[in-house]
Order: structure tokens, then sequence, then C-alpha cells
């Protein structure tokens, strides 16, 4: 047996990138999920992705033939619901985002809002429908005095032909724009995120292993936390600029090297 496989109890899996890319599942990604659940092993899978519910990620995964439950995906969408149902119970809200975030959101109890004399707080994620109309309602939301939040920091997205993109890049255009900093996200490596994990797996996380593609947010995620990490290279290319600090345990082709003779 790999020795990776017998070292750790609970494996926390990133998604886009790791176990899959666009539609497509990365090659024997379903085997080695599969066979570490066979195994008894703990299994989480956390994302930084908004644009879909923890249910169309299950029912994604689940077509691919992944033999997994829907208790074990997270994404930042839900550490940030919780935060907000309990922190900013009926609140106005605006979000770069896309429906499916903005309609969670609103599960949550609060109120979506595109004046930004009223938007109390300002939430920004992956939005693929970003126009300049949204990044000006929230300029001036910002600059009127609203909280700004991110449900992740992600520079880009992995997709089919290369990278989208995402939350990250948005943010720093809004902080050139207002001269307004970014609160808080919740997707990783934040605390938010580390809790939920924690809860999730109810187990000691000094035997879990992060499996990502990105070093600023699922090996920094381990590094920041003391968990093992190791980086997949089936995602986002490898730029050393600003994360040279930031060491897998790990690096790895692919999350089939779990189960190969490999390692």
């Amino acid at each position: 047996m790999n020795t990776l496989i017998k070292k750790y109890r609970a494996f926390i899996f990133d998604l886009d990138g790791t176990i899959y890319r666009g539609e497509n599942l990365i090659p024997k990604a379903d085997i080695t999920i599969n066979r570490i659940k066979e195994l008894g092993k703990k299994i989480i899978f956390i994302s930084n992705k908004t644009t879909g519910s923890t249910k169309d990620y299950f029912n994604f995964l689940f077509s691919k033939g992944l033999k997994i439950h829907e208790n074990e995906i997270v994404n930042s969408t839900v550490v940030l619901k919780k935060y907000l149902s309990e922190t900013f119970p009926r609140t106005k809200f605006f979000a770069i985002g896309e429906k499916v975030f903005i309609d969670e959101i609103e599960s949550a109890g609060l109120s979506y809002c595109e004046n930004p004399d009223d938007i109390e707080i300002l939430l920004v994620t992956l939005d693929r429908t970003l126009d300049y109309k949204k990044l000006e309602i929230a300029a001036r939301a910002l600059e009127k005095g609203a909280r700004f939040f991110a449900a992740n920091i992600d520079d880009t997205c992995p997709v089919d032909i290369g990278e989208v993109l995402d939350a990250g890049s948005t943010i720093s255009a809004l902080e050139k724009r207002t001269h307004k900093k970014l609160e808080q996200h919740f997707g990783k490596p934040s605390a938010f995120m580390y809790e939920e994990i924690k809860s999730r797996l109810n187990s000691d996380l000094s035997k879990s292993l992060i499996i990502g593609d990105r070093l600023e947010t699922d090996i920094a995620l381990g590094n920041k936390f003391g968990i093992d990490s190791a980086l997949v290279s089936t995602g986002v290319k490898y730029y050393p600029n600003g994360t040279g600090n930031i060491k897998p345990t790990y690096y790895l082709e692919s999350v089939f090297d779990l189960i190969s003779n490999k390692i």
C-alpha cells in the first residue's frame, strides 16, 4: 500500500484543478477517491468556488462515479453563509457573484440590494457575468461605508481551456479604485474554513493531508494550521512570485499518486 495512504487518517481534497477541471474529471480521480473510502479513511472536499451549491457539486461528482456523500463537500459559500446569518442577519448586501451565490446568501436571511446608498455589505466571489456596472455599484457602496468581504481570494479559476479571472483579481481592482482594503474572506486559507473542516471531520487534523493545486490557498491552509499538504500539477499554473515561503509537504503529479506505487 502507498505510504501516504497508510500515514493519514483523513484526506482534505480541493476540487477545481485537483479532482476535476472544467467539466472533466482528472484521470483516475474517481478510482483514487473510491479506494480511499474503501479503506475506511475520512474524506472531505473543500472548494473556494461559488458558482454552484454543494448539492450541484455532489451531483456532478456522483455522476462521474465518485461514491461520496453530499455532507462531505464544503464550499466557501457555506462558510460565509454561516457567518453572515449569525453576525449580520437581515442585512442588505450587494454581490459581485453569480445567481446561485446570491440566492444562497439570500437564503441566510440577507436582502440583495443594488443601491449604493443602502448597501451595508459587499461580497465578492467568482462572477463570469462581471461587467463595469457591477464594479461601479460595488465601488460606490464601499465609498459610502459598506463592509468589504469576499467568499474567496483566488486570482484565477482553472477551466478546460486554461484559467479565468476569479475574485482575487476583482478585489485588487476594487482596492485600487476605492483605496478600501478587503476586511475578511471565508474560503481557503482562512480560519473560518479551517474551523469548518475541523467540525466536519471531527478528528485530529495532525493525521490529515490537504491535497490541492494552488499554493496560496490549499497549501497555505496547511502551512498556516500545521497540516501536511500535497501540491498536484493538474490545476493552475505554478507562479513562484510571492509564494516562495509556501511549501507543500509533497509534490504529486495528480491525486492518483496517492494510491499508486510512486510514493
